[in-house]
């Protein structure tokens, strides 16, 4: 399974892999209890997992790098009912991160995701390498 093929459902709890699309919709698979099911974009929206960004001090961040420093850190995963532990597994694992703007529900929400891909054994890694190094090798 691919990190590229992730996506998030409104209203809908934990990841899924899109299976297909149809023009009403799309056909996932839950990665938690692997239940394929129809979802209408009627009812639901869907959020590409390589799509979304952190906020940070600096200029955004892709999702993908906050994975990549919670799997390289040492420190056990907080519990996701304490916003306080949360927040402090944050500070420690991605300091950069704007607190501010990044909501209790949203580090939450990552360290759920981050639990679901450590359980399927998916790998964080975006499916194309940024703009500015293919400029790079052009040059």
């Amino acid at each position: 399974m691919e990190y590229s093929k992730l996506i998030s459902v409104t209203g809908l709890n934990g990841l899924f892999e899109m299976v297909g699309s149809k023009t009403d919709g799309a056909i996932v698979k839950s990665l938690d209890d692997k239940t394929t099911k129809f979802i209408s974009s009627r009812v639901h929206n869907f959020s590409h997992l390589e799509s979304i960004e952190v906020y940070t001090v600096r200029d955004n961040v892709n999702l993908v790098e906050v994975f990549q420093a919670m799997t390289k850190s040492k420190e056990a995963l907080p519990s996701d009912k304490d916003a306080a532990a949360v927040k402090a597994y944050f500070q420690k694992v991605y300091p950069d991160m704007d607190f501010g703007r990044v909501y209790s529900s949203d580090m939450k929400k990552m360290i759920k995701w981050f639990a679901i891909l450590k359980e399927n054994n998916i790998d964080p890694i975006l499916s194309e390498e940024p703009e500015a190094s293919t400029e790079e090798e052009e040059a």
